[in-house]
């Protein structure tokens, strides 16, 4: 794999600690500016909208420069809103600070992962795009849990701080290794919109918004699931999501591995086996070492769907697979919102901690069956090319024999 890769993924090791880490630290947070936690939460609200809102922006805006130099810029936008998140003098100061750096999400991963993808040969572009991708999973393995502890022993304010240094080192990476690879000729923003006039690829964006939005049903609740349901202490939960953390890492690289060999079948086993597990982890929330088992392995088959799902976007937008690719980025975020409302509505009418588990059971199987639909409808069209093309041949033989 290039070296490019590489700065790629310390890129997104960034983004993916500055999105995850201020979960650990509202309290801080809310404590320093004497605001209450569900204000706070707007912190994560403001980044996730932000996210969705900014992936298509910031593409379209960058279609006018190279790809590298659209990466570099978004990540000078990334250290600029973290910076400003750590120096901010009032709770809305860092809110703009949030939704400055969150900008800079979407576009990063969705231009990334065409970067990627054309660094290597067609057999192993999904494999570069999970990479990529395994800077944002081992984010959440070392970096949320280190920058929680950092804000919480010295400051909140210096976790911010570092992931800005963060920002620089990918910054630095990206100037020195990614090569200048110029926009493509000829693609302009109609080119990019006609992209989604393509039903494969809304098809594979609604997988995207359902399938990861079942495993963020249940990992939204995770805390008062362990801890009232499981009876697990308060202060496991962060070795908990630790664990996710790791199946996250090997699942992407499994899903990444497989879905350049066969694409389709890998989403058909990642999701019906998501679906499974989301399902039976309403039985096995009641017991320790089997939810703590289920919490990784629901980790591993969430991300195993994100190689795959990114590639079939890039695929089947191959003429202009930049906006398309940051979309898809934005539809992940769609999903964790998406799941997260349909989880607090269940607990709300008085279903329980463990319900959310079968929301995110519903909505992965519904991704199963749009990966079937969408097969069926590939399949059919290249049928009915095959019927077309065989026609057009047998109609020359005709008039060549006359």
């Amino acid at each position: 794999m290039p070296l490019a890769l590489l700065a790629l993924a310390i890129g997104a090791f960034g983004i993916g600690t500055t999105e995850f880490v201020i979960m650990g630290l509202l309290p801080e947070v809310a404590g320093d500016y004497g605001v209450s936690i569900p204000t706070a939460g707007y912190l994560v609200t403001g980044y996730a909208l932000g996210v969705m809102f900014g992936a298509p922006l910031m593409t379209v805006l960058g279609t006018k420069v190279s790809r590298k130099r659209m990466l570099m810029l978004l990540m000078g936008l990334f250290i600029v809103g973290n910076l400003l998140s750590a120096l901010a003098p009032a709770f809305a100061v860092m809110l703009i600070g949030r939704v400055i750096a969150s900008l800079a999400h979407g576009a990063f991963f969705g231009i990334g992962s065409v970067v990627a993808a054309d660094l290597v040969a067609p057999d192993k572009k999904a494999g570069a795009i999970a990479m990529m991708f395994t800077g944002l999973t081992v984010a959440n393995v070392v970096g949320v849990p280190l920058g929680t502890l950092v804000g919480q022993s010295v400051g909140w304010r210096v976790t911010f701080g570092i992931v800005a240094v963060l920002g620089v080192v990918g910054l630095a990476g990206i100037a020195r290794l990614v090569p200048d690879m110029p926009k493509p000729e000829g693609v302009r923003l109609r080119h990019e919109l006609a992209a989604f006039k393509n039903v494969q690829v809304l098809l594979a964006m609604a997988m995207t918004v359902l399938g990861f939005g079942g495993v963020f049903a249940a990992i939204t609740y995770i805390a008062p699931m362990m801890t009232h349901i499981a009876g697990f202490a308060d202060g496991s939960v962060t070795w908990l999501l630790v664990l996710f953390g790791l199946g996250m890492v090997g699942g992407n690289l499994v899903g990444g591995k497989f879905a350049d060999r066969a694409l389709m079948p890998m989403l058909y086993v990642s999701l019906g086996a998501l679906a499974v597990v989301l399902a039976l982890f309403t039985l096995t929330a009641h017991h320790k070492l089997l939810s703590a088992v289920t919490i990784a392995l629901i980790g591993a088959l969430g991300f195993a769907t994100v190689p795959p799902l990114q590639k079939r976007v890039l695929d089947q937008a191959h003429d202009a697979p930049t906006l398309a690719s940051a979309v898809n980025i934005g539809a992940f975020n769609l999903g964790n919102a998406l799941s997260a409302w349909l989880g607090g509505l269940v607990i709300a009418a008085g279903f329980g901690y463990t319900a959310p588990n079968w929301v995110g059971a519903v909505l992965a199987a519904g991704a199963l069956v749009l990966a079937f639909l969408s097969a069926g409808l590939e399949r059919r069209a290249g049928v009915t090319s095959t019927v077309v093309t065989g026609s057009a041949s047998a109609e020359q033989r005709t008039a060549v024999h006359h």
